[in-house]
């Protein structure tokens, strides 16, 4: 059937070729399909009463609920806008539902003998409650359509789908996983952006460290896996996998450059001779893209290069140690910005005070709020605004807690930097060379400074006041962690994720004194003070906090961000990232997690990625990551500065008795 229609908001006729009722062959998948993530995709809808199907022309259909409401069902599209919501539950939610909704979409492999072999994958959206019954009627429905030839696997949309499945032969409904159709992909995007530059391939870690040094805001730095230190540059490349959660995808966000994983760089790069060229570099949610230029442009330094940091200026009056407990956001001009979020949490979970649905209430056109869709994940669909409040705060603090811990202030650094006549000569030649931009002396001049810090002696009366800040003392017995709570981190604009140190190994007042001095000195460190310099941030307005706590042993730890890191625009989901013990594994790059999404308007959640584990987490585990993500969304209207919609980045751990403690919040940088 061919037909000329007037899509809405369509300036003029545009040539509909959606086809009603016919068979599917490849020819004919390839006319309609529009490109997601670089495969071919098609839309289809299955009308259970009529025992046909439609397949879209993805070009004048970019909604399945549009088509079924306007074409099938004769209705306005402002009268679709009037009940989206109900109308998206019969379709996606109803088990008596009359249309089954999905996507079909075209990958290769390799036959025995090498070859590549087309297939199509048939899954639905994450949000659909399809069940088995559902799920079995929908492929086979699809599959007597489908030319025989081109073998059909069904693609679990969700957690609750693959349970669905588990119950159903996979010879009547052959599937495949998401971790396992998009685990291997050649070219995967972990930020979006645009960058021209020169390409630098690293093949080696020894080869990256001798070249380190000369690396500038226009290169392209392409190497298997990024190192934590890698400085301010125009782009990065990956070609090893990795996840959207890591601190140099974290560090790509907060700078603002491309960052993807390009598998086949090697092939690229001999095929063009890449390797030093100036290039165009694009990664965009369905296309990644390296363009030789031919010739070295005239390129302009970027705005970060002239970008200067607002800090308020810290304090510096003698104020005692603290219990977090005790502090709150406004803090972070004395214990630095960690230690203050931490406060301000331990405040919100104790307090129950403060609205966490804000990020609910906004307008997400044509709905006027989704107030509805947060009752329903709290399980109360009658609740009115004014009780979901309620609602929501006891959901955060009976789903998650705040670490305990001691939070020593900026006063206590500036005492043990003033008393020592030699860290005084070392920090004025480093203010002097920032002043001339001598950056050939700051590495020595930095790593000088750093070794003074750690080993000059403590003042008695700074060492009297950390050794005596924990109630049982630091020789109580058990280990202790000491992080760093700095006053240039998660700043608009600078994270500074991964650039401090912290020390998870302490016992005793011995290494606590030790600990606190490295996490002092790594303010001095070469990276940070470089970093530092080139946002405009003072080195006489910077200071570092700590934070002392008690170990806790986790289970499971990770990190997770409210939104879709590689697709911005997604208001519905959260990212989470996990692994086996502690949540430093995932933070620093050692481990390669576990990765899931989950929906947190509509419901439901998927596997990403296994990991280094190979083995997904088990259904009662993946089940309190879902509260989790929700809980983090709901902190998200708190947290974020004014601005419901700017996500957050939160550490997290889980214990052996499989509760959740959140040790770190923050700003994620977009």
């Amino acid at each position: 059937m061919t037909t000329t229609v007037l899509p809405s908001g369509a300036p003029g006729p545009v040539t509909d070729r959606t086809v009603v009722g016919e068979n599917l062959s490849l020819p004919l998948f390839r006319t309609l399909s529009g490109v997601l993530a670089g495969h071919p995709y098609l839309k289809v809808v299955v009308d259970r009463i009529e025992n046909t199907w439609h397949l879209l022309d993805t070009a004048a259909h970019p909604f399945h609920v549009n088509y079924i409401a306007t074409r099938v069902l004769g209705m306005e599209l402002a009268d679709l806008d009037s009940c989206l919501d109900a109308f998206n539950a019969s379709v996606y939610m109803d088990p008596e539902r009359r249309f089954l909704l999905g996507v079909l979409s075209l990958h290769t492999d390799e036959d025995t003998e090498g070859r590549e072999r087309p297939f199509l994958v048939l899954e639905t959206t994450e949000a659909d409650t399809m069940n088995g019954l559902l799920l079995e009627e929908f492929y086979t429905f699809v599959r007597h359509r489908v030319d025989g030839r081109l073998p059909l696997l069904l693609k679990p949309a969700n957690h609750g789908q693959e349970h669905e499945l588990a119950a159903i032969s996979d010879v009547h409904v052959p599937r495949i996983l998401g971790h396992e159709l998009f685990g291997n992909r050649t070219r995967t995007p972990l930020n979006p952006g645009e960058a021209v530059g020169r390409l630098r391939y690293f093949r080696t870690q020894e080869e990256y460290a001798a070249a380190a040094d000369g690396l500038g805001w226009s290169d392209i730095v392409a190497m298997a896996s990024l190192p934590d230190d890698v400085p301010r540059v125009a782009g990065f490349l990956n070609t090893a996998p990795g996840t959207p959660l890591s601190h140099t995808n974290v560090l790509a966000s907060g700078w603002g450059i491309p960052n993807a994983i390009v598998r086949d760089l090697d092939r690229l790069v001999e095929a063009d001779d890449l390797d030093g060229a100036w290039i165009r570099y694009r990664v965009q949610d369905d296309e990644i893209s390296l363009v030789p230029l031919g010739h070295a442009p005239a390129l302009e330094a970027p705005a970060w290069h002239q970008q200067r940091i607002r800090m308020e200026p810290p304090l510096l009056e003698d104020v005692p140690a603290l219990f977090l407990h005790r502090l709150r956001r406004a803090d972070q001009d004395r214990y630095g910005t960690k230690a203050a979020s931490l406060g301000e949490l331990h405040h919100v979970l104790d307090s129950r005070s403060a609205d966490l649905t804000a990020f609910y209430g906004q307008p997400r056109p044509p709905r006027a709020d989704l107030y509805g869709h947060l009752a329903a994940r709290l399980g109360t669909p009658d609740a009115t605004p004014a009780e979901l409040r309620d609602l929501a705060a006891d959901f955060v603090a009976t789903t998650v807690a705040a670490p305990d811990g001691i939070a020593l202030p900026f006063a206590l650094q500036h005492r043990f930097l003033t008393s020592s006549p030699a860290v005084q000569q070392g920090l004025g030649k480093l203010k002097m060379a920032l002043e001339l931009d001598a950056v050939d002396v700051l590495d020595a001049l930095c790593l000088h400074l750093q070794q003074l810090i750690r080993n000059t002696p403590m003042p008695d009366e700074v060492t009297r006041q950390i050794t005596q800040a924990l109630p049982d003392g630091p020789d109580a017995g058990g280990r202790l962690v000491v992080r760093s709570s700095s006053n240039a981190e998660d700043l608009p604009g600078f994270s500074a994720a991964g650039v401090y140190d912290s020390v998870s190994t302490v016992h005793g007042a011995d290494e606590l004194l030790d600990a606190v001095r490295q996490v002092w000195a790594s303010l001095l460190s070469p990276r940070s003070v470089r970093l530092r310099h080139q946002a405009g941030i003072s080195l006489d307005d910077t200071y570092m906090g700590v934070i002392i706590q008690r170990y806790v042993p986790a289970e499971l730890g990770g990190v997770l961000v409210t939104c879709d890191p590689t697709r911005r625009t997604d208001f519905r989901n959260v990212y989470v990232n996990c692994s086996p013990g502690s949540p430093e594994t995932v933070v620093d790059g050692t481990t390669l997690p576990l990765q899931y999404l989950y929906n947190t308007v509509e419901g439901g959640g998927r596997t990403v990625a296994l990991g280094s584990t190979g083995k997904d987490l088990p259904v009662g585990t993946r089940e309190k990551l879902a509260r989790l993500a929700l809980t983090g969304r709901l902190l998200q209207s708190h947290f974020s500065d004014g601005d419901v919609d700017h996500p957050l980045d939160i550490e997290w751990l889980m214990t052996d008795q499989g509760d959740f403690r959140l040790v770190q919040i923050r700003p994620y940088a977009l």
